[in-house]
């Protein structure tokens, strides 16, 4: 007896799951502005106030990204898809750029000006669930692009990819100013954590910034 095997999307399948992703990501979202705004008034955590600024930024190209994709269905023609696929992927490249300057810029001069304290719990809530929640996300995007290669998709699993990382690191440095606030090691944990995910996300910035064929 032949086992069964899963019968492949259609076209208008694939296309209907991944606009099913792209909403869910961001109204998953779209808490974390506010939730890390809350949480930078609780501490002084450089992390944290990077975070908030990250967060703000990626949810407007994650709410681009699925604009775009509804819209191009609209499109007959393949270079005018192409220029709004091209928004999408610069509100990635936007979004990646602004969080590491801010990382890199709180980072820096917290580095020189330290307070170590505060309440990170509801930060380091937020960076806990969005680390599961993204690298989830990176790993669905990756199975659609495994389907059918989307210019969209592809930059939105460059952010989640992204996105994971620096949730790592929050995750981190969080955790150390939580559990050993006035150790000397926190402060290097926390400031250096925040240039290194700066220096992530421009790098990653600049790589998708590269402008890629017409399809």
């Amino acid at each position: 007896m032949q086992e069964s095997r899963p019968t492949p999307l259609t076209a208008d399948a694939h296309s209907a799951k991944s606009e099913r992703t792209l909403l869910v990501s961001w109204l998953l979202s779209a808490p974390g502005p506010v939730v890390t705004a809350v949480a930078v008034a609780m501490s002084s955590s450089a992390t944290q106030i990077a975070d908030a600024i990250r967060r703000t930024v990626e949810f407007g190209a994650l709410v681009t990204g699925w604009w775009v994709f509804r819209a191009r269905k609209g499109v007959p023609d393949a270079t005018a898809r192409r220029v709004l696929e091209r928004r999408a992927e610069t509100s990635v490249t936007v979004a990646m750029a602004c969080s590491g300057v801010a990382m890199l810029i709180v980072g820096a001069y917290r580095f020189f000006k330290y307070e170590p304290g505060g309440n990170v719990s509801v930060g380091l809530a937020v960076a806990f669930l969005g680390l599961g929640v993204n690298a989830t996300f990176w790993a669905r995007y990756t199975r659609l692009l495994s389907h059918t290669r989307d210019a969209v998709i592809a930059a939105q699993r460059t952010l989640y990819r992204a996105k994971t990382v620096v949730d790592l690191v929050v995750t981190a440095a969080l955790l150390s100013v939580a559990l050993i606030p006035t150790h000397p090691a926190t402060h290097y944990i926390d400031t250096l954590g925040s240039l290194a995910v700066a220096a992530y996300l421009l790098q990653q910035a600049f790589g998708t910034a590269r402008p890629a064929p017409l399809r």
